[in-house]
């Protein structure tokens, strides 16, 4: 544990004098009140309440609530699209101050949390797909599956009835994975939240209701237990204001009213080029992630490559132990403790860019370790023999005769090391991290057009990917020939 957070800190630091942005904070909740900018954790993948408009701006009625509300009570706010569970995680650990993610207010969460007066009375319903007739009430469910999303009232409802009639409950962590789960007949029905299915219904997302409003819990804003009573009196104060002006019902009747707007009429096509400036900031950010993250990683390798050839048995101790651990920790566990766990151990915020880039560096560095190791160790021991009877001294030796074979040995194993970190970067979405992956499921979320949205990114990926590896290869055919 002293070791991964070592590592962890030193490379912190590093990546500080290297790019010369603050990775570090004091903590949001020892920091002075007056002038200071609330990070605001959320899920934009529940619309209507928060999703990501063509313009790539952040709307629904939680957002436009929170944008009403800082004017009218004079703070300034930074979103964190995070995703619900991710959201929940950061607040917890105090890496941001406030979610507002259509968040049910339940005595559970009551004793981690602080809410703030109900905005919104929700309820629970259930969906089957657009052309399903043999699925009409709970009953129906018996031995079959129903997809509901985590950490929901939705899923917390199936929870309670599922012993009762007999069905599987399938998890997913955003609505549209669980939308596409019923469309594709993996599973015959949905629970979610009234609101967001019914809403998702009027954009044909393929689904219809077969179910009366469950009553259910009211939705709130929440801070941490104790903490940022400032941020929560002002969220209280702006609430009642805008109900007081008429402007809380006019947000409302905008996204869930009789007039809010149906879907677009819009071709696929329409929809591909009306989306591909977000999926290509996300494509920008996967490379950004990818390339930095393998400059840490190759330094990284470098040290504990040599360390684990070297003659010194401590040295080759450490180094073992360091690839054992990060090559053994899953990557999205990896990703969990560097963002939420370290910073809450000792008392300090990170961007999620920041875990992102340690995260991919720490797991790319102990397998560029182990490529290293491994090139090195494959030339045959009895050339460094040779040179040192020659009375060249060891390092010489390396330098001069071993390191320049070793390295082409090498090269193919690191272009496949770059391809891989480039794939991994689609786990980090998990944190909040907008890249390719992640902008994709925001778009789905607002237009439900996954087999389209889907398929642009698997060809984004595609190109992108053969583009480095043809130029790795020729990279690699000059190095051979030189």
């Amino acid at each position: 544990m002293r070791l991964i957070r070592g590592v962890v800190l030193a490379l912190v630091l590093l990546l500080a004098a290297t790019t010369g942005v603050p990775v570090l904070a004091q903590s949001q909740a020892d920091q002075p009140g007056s002038g200071k900018t609330y990070l605001i954790g959320t899920d934009v993948t529940f619309a209507p309440f928060e999703f990501q408009d063509p313009s790539g701006e952040f709307v629904g009625i939680d957002m436009d609530l929170m944008k009403a509300i800082a004017k009218d009570q004079n703070f300034k706010y930074e979103i964190r699209p995070l995703g619900f569970n991710a959201a929940v995680q950061a607040l917890e650990s105090g890496q941001v101050d406030g979610v507002i993610a259509g968040m049910s207010i339940t005595e559970e969460r009551k004793q981690k949390f602080d809410f703030s007066d109900p905005y919104f009375d929700s309820g629970v319903v259930m969906a089957v797909r657009k052309d399903q007739e043999g699925i009409q009430s709970y009953e129906d469910l018996r031995g079959k599956k129903v997809a509901v999303k985590t950490g929901t009232e939705g899923y917390s409802f199936a929870e309670s009835i599922a012993s009762k009639y007999g069905f599987t409950i399938v998890p997913f962590d955003d609505s549209a994975q669980m939308y596409d789960d019923v469309k594709t007949g993996n599973s015959v029905a949905c629970f979610d939240d009234y609101p967001v299915l019914a809403y998702g219904v009027k954009q044909n997302n393929g689904l219809k209701l077969v179910t009366e409003k469950e009553p259910g819990a009211s939705y709130g804003f929440a801070v941490q237990k104790g903490q940022n009573q400032e941020l929560m009196e002002k969220f209280n104060a702006g609430l009642a204001n805008l109900k007081a002006n008429g402007e809380y019902n006019r947000i409302l009747e905008t996204y869930v009213g009789e007039n809010a707007a149906g879907p677009a009429n819009q071709s696929r096509l329409g929809l591909i080029a009306e989306s591909m400036p977000i999926l290509l900031a996300g494509l920008g950010k996967t490379l950004l992630l990818t390339f930095v993250s393998l400059f840490f990683a190759f330094f990284i390798g470098l040290i504990f490559g040599f360390m684990k050839v070297g003659r010194n048995k401590w040295l080759r101790g450490i180094s073992t132990v360091f690839v054992d651990i990060f090559r053994g920790i899953p990557l999205l566990v990896l990703a969990f403790f560097i963002y939420f766990g370290i910073p809450q151990a000792l008392g300090f915020t990170m961007s999620p860019l920041v875990a992102a880039i340690l995260t991919l560096s720490l797991n790319a560095g102990a397998y560029v370790t182990e490529i290293i190791r491994g090139g090195i160790q494959s030339i045959d021991p009895g050339q460094l023999e040779a040179a040192r009877s020659l009375g060249l001294p060891y390092r010489k030796a390396m330098m001069k005769i071993i390191i320049p074979q070793a390295v082409k040995i090498m090269i193919p194993t690191l272009i496949n090391q770059l391809v891989i970190t480039l794939k991994d970067t689609s786990i980090l979405s998990v944190i909040g991290l907008v890249e390719l992956t992640q902008s994709g499921k925001i778009v789905i979320a607002r237009t439900f057009a996954s087999f389209d949205i889907w398929l642009t990114i698997a060809i984004m990926y595609l190109i992108v990917i053969t583009i480095l590896t043809k130029i790795a290869n020729r990279l690699e055919r000059r190095v051979r020939v030189g």
